[in-house]
């Protein structure tokens, strides 16, 4: 019988990649993908349901509340679907004996370092919807110690919104454009974050088994500026982009202003060979047909 991998948040950039990748994928797993509809992550009463019914297993939890915004005001929504519900998986999934592998975020992190962070950095959000991811780790690590959680970073696709569709945007209505410049990170493309989660439960099913807290984008450091800068060149937009300060774009969420984090554990556990973020951005422009 093939394994049953469960992926919530279809609708997401990581769902939608993660239900591209199971075409091919669909003679090795039953891959089960849930909307809204069918686990609500927003009402924590839905999951111990679900489980009973669909015994997974694998789970790999791509739903969250992304409005990081949003999250300033509307916390308890936030605390839920990212923290409380991710603990109630785990617990689940401990249960069934399923495999949990929950997504989180890079900012956990204070965003005042200045090299990588690396799995034991101390943590300090610096926004709510970091603090609610923050609490999803603790509870899912507490309720199920095999769980893998796997914080990423500026993730992009070719679906949903995300800065590269942002910008695409903006280059095509406006002859200029201000993007902050003193924010740097590691953008992650999701479809090879999505291939990566599929290594890991190919790599589990071979025996190579692991929990914790991993890293995972693509490599390079860059400002949002740096990214809008490719991003107007790939797509041959002539848009003068101005860099501006953090302090010039206000916003409800701080945001970190060092995202950068250390991908060795992820490399060496996994065996996972990582693309430089320029060579994905490509890619993601090729599926774009741009």
């Amino acid at each position: 019988m093939k394994p049953v991998i469960v992926i919530t948040g279809i609708n997401g950039q990581l769902g939608w990649e993660l239900k591209q990748l199971s075409v091919s994928l669909e003679d090795k797993f039953h891959f089960i993908f849930t909307d809204r509809a069918t686990l609500n992550i927003a009402n924590p009463n839905s999951i111990a349901p679900f489980f009973d019914q669909i015994v997974p297993n694998y789970f790999i939890n791509c739903a969250a509340y992304t409005a990081v915004d949003k999250a300033e005001t509307e916390q308890e929504l936030a605390l839920t679907i990212n923290g409380k519900s991710v603990g109630i998986i785990a617990e689940c999934c401990e249960k069934h004996h399923c495999k949990l592998i929950t997504i989180s975020t890079d900012y956990v992190f204070d965003g005042n370092g200045s090299s990588p962070y690396t799995v034991t950095t101390p943590t300090d959000p610096v926004n709510y919807y970091g603090y609610s991811k923050l609490v999803g780790e603790e509870l899912a690590q507490k309720n199920n110690p095999s769980s893998i959680i796997i914080r990423t970073s500026w993730v992009y696709s070719t679906h949903g919104n995300n800065f590269v569709q942002t910008m695409l945007r903006l280059m095509k209505e406006r002859d200029e454009i201000k993007v902050v410049s003193d924010q740097v990170g590691a953008p992650t493309y999701a479809a090879d974050l999505a291939k990566a989660l599929i290594h890991i439960v190919e790599e589990d099913q071979k025996g190579n088994k692991h929990s914790g807290i991993y890293h995972y984008s693509n490599t390079g450091v860059i400002s949002w500026h740096d990214f809008a800068m490719e991003i107007r060149k790939l797509a041959d937009f002539s848009t003068n982009i101005i860099p501006i300060p953090t302090s010039a774009y206000p916003t409800p969420a701080k945001r970190p202003a060092y995202s950068v984090m250390d991908l060795s554990k992820t490399e060496i556990d996994f065996s996972i060979n990582l693309r430089n973020w320029n060579d994905s951005l490509r890619d993601c422009f090729h599926q774009l047909n741009l």
